[in-house]
């Protein structure tokens, strides 16, 4: 009887991973399987695919990435992570330098740009993993560099971080220039931004940050002509609501004439305000017929509202947000300071990238083009997003979870 209890304390006593994220997870990937089938009819027919062709994909995929979160949640964070981390921020780093340089055999283009490494059967996006890597690198760099420095002059912290400038200099230059990609770098940046505010920086170092992000973006906007016509496009949309509460001479100088709003923006409303309330039903949504491309990619959301309606979204959403919650709970409790910035990071990345995607699909903000974490099709993103909830939930056995 005694060695009963004691084996059932012993059990209660471990330090186990957050199975609710976990579960979390592995539903909504579930539901990206779903839709990877009932959103993708037109584009298999277009192409000629079997009716199949996306949703085995997506199976193998999301069942792949299940079993990669719970593989990854059975190892101690202090065995698993650094390995994991270097060879993200290192290897992935390489393949996006060198992808510049591939045949075009090796290497899928979009708009002139270099995005993916072309693998039989498969497409890379090496940015979707090199993401994990920074984040681990700046929680790693930041616990042994920043943390436990008091605040300092401005100049001296300026020394300090030049480092960090130095190598985000380089992101910027590879992944925004090269491969034209300006969405990955501000959501890299607020990243950034908000891991060095818990890493104890002056104010002053967080406004010369946002003035310097700010001439950052106008300069890559400016520089780049496809830019300035999709900032054009976005703006055609919304002016008129903008522009109404204005005076008359600043609405005058801002309004653009006879500019086509965007095509895929307004399809995609009418997505959404075609799935009303609680929608028209799975698999019978029809903007997904032609009207609305990529729509079980990057307009996966509208595409999810018109078939289940808002109050499918709401649900989809309130899992989502729960995933972040667990995240930064987890962050919250830890002890290790490399591994708290670390889980910040991850979570400041779901849920940027989520909030990204959704303003750009409702006109909010210009369409950026980052991939819905867990639920849009394509490898590269849901694989990558597994890899980070694991990493975290190899976090949460240091939490003590009482029984």
């Amino acid at each position: 009887m005694n060695f009963i209890q004691k084996k059932i304390k012993s059990l209660s006593d471990d330090n186990r991973p957050d199975y609710i994220l976990f579960y979390l997870s592995s539903i909504l990937i579930i539901i990206s399987i779903l839709f990877s089938y009932s959103l993708s009819i037109y584009t298999v027919v277009y192409w000629d695919y079997d009716s199949f062709h996306f949703f085995y994909r997506q199976l193998f995929t999301g069942f792949l990435a299940i079993l990669i979160m719970w593989s990854l949640a059975q190892i101690k964070p202090d065995i698993l992570i650094p390995k994991i981390g270097w060879f993200l921020f290192g290897f992935f780093l390489f393949l996006i330098v060198i992808m510049q340089f591939l045949p075009s055999f090796l290497v899928t283009e979009s708009g002139g740009a270099k995005r993916w490494i072309r693998l039989p059967g498969v497409s890379l996006s090496p940015v979707e993993f090199f993401k994990i890597g920074f984040i681990y690198y700046l929680s790693w760099s930041f616990h042994r560099k920043l943390t436990h420095i008091s605040k300092q002059s401005f100049k001296d912290e300026i020394k300090l971080l030049a480092p960090y400038f130095i190598v985000f200099g380089f992101v910027v230059f590879m992944i925004a220039v090269l491969q034209k990609d300006l969405g990955q770098v501000v959501l890299l940046a607020t990243i950034l931004f908000i891991m060095l505010i818990f890493a104890n920086r002056s104010w002053k170092i967080f406004a010369s940050l946002i003035a310097i992000a700010i001439a950052g973006i106008f300069a890559l906007i400016f520089f780049f002509p496809h830019r300035i016509t999709r900032i054009k496009s976005w703006w055609s949309m919304v002016q008129d609501g903008v522009l109404s509460i204005m005076p008359d001479f600043v609405a005058v100088t801002l309004r653009i004439k006879e500019f086509p709003e965007p095509y895929q923006v307004g399809h995609s409303l009418n997505a959404i305000n075609n799935g009303g309330l609680t929608g028209v039903g799975l698999g019978n949504g029809s903007l997904k017929l032609g009207f609305l491309s990529e729509v079980h990619t990057d307009f996966v959301l509208a595409g999810i509202t018109e078939e289940i309606g808002f109050i499918g979204f709401f649900l989809i959403a309130v899992i989502l947000f729960g995933i972040i919650f667990r995240i930064f709970r987890t962050s919250r409790r830890i002890a290790d300071t490399k591994y708290h910035l670390f889980t910040i990071g991850i979570g400041l990345m779901i849920s940027i990238s989520f909030l990204i995607n959704s303003y750009g699909i409702s006109g909010m903000i210009p369409i950026k083009g980052i991939a819905v974490p867990f639920l849009s099709y394509g490898g590269s993103s849901i694989l990558s997003v597994a890899i980070a909830v694991g990493l975290v939930l190899s976090i949460s056995r240091d939490i003590q979870h009482k029984s």
